[in-house]
């Protein structure tokens, strides 16, 4: 697998720039960045919250960072992390632990951590675990044009 089908069409009909960068198979997003030979501060990792109520959320960091559930308040919801089993359900075309940090593609709300906006050029999953989508940070917002910007880390 190369890229995840669902992304792959959003690039597509959105006349995305973007390369693809191959590297050796990798288990995380800190991971894939140190096999990719590129900044951790640079590789966007998601990590998926529900409310237990069927409500998701994504969130959107530095692979180098950790996520701080207190900082995430979006609407009335409680979040918590969700299981790998409903990851699964939601992205059905991406490899387990492959998510690519593009939340809109998929239908859910994003935030996203200031560190990776304040980058020039970002990279993140491509749907599994041996490529990363390469894109200036203008053309991720523009995939992303919902997303709400905020402190997420510790």
């Amino acid at each position: 697998m190369r890229m995840a089908q669902t992304l792959e069409r959003s690039l597509q009909r959105a006349h995305s720039q973007f390369t693809l960068v191959e590297h050796a198979p990798s288990a995380t997003s800190l991971e894939s960045a140190r096999k990719a030979g590129i900044a951790a501060s640079r590789m966007a990792k998601s990590v998926i919250l529900d409310d237990r109520r069927g409500h998701y959320l994504m969130a959107v960091l530095p692979a180098n960072r950790q996520l701080d559930l207190s900082k995430v308040r979006k609407g009335p919801w409680r979040w918590q992390l969700s299981s790998e089993q409903s990851l699964v359900g939601l992205f059905k075309d991406c490899e387990r632990g492959a998510v690519p940090a593009l939340g809109e593609v998929y239908g859910l709300p994003m935030l996203i951590d200031p560190m990776l906006a304040r980058q020039q050029d970002i990279y993140l999953e491509a749907g599994d675990h041996e490529n990363l989508l390469h894109m200036q940070v203008d053309e991720f917002f523009r995939l992303a044009p919902n997303a709400e910007v905020c402190e997420l880390c510790h």
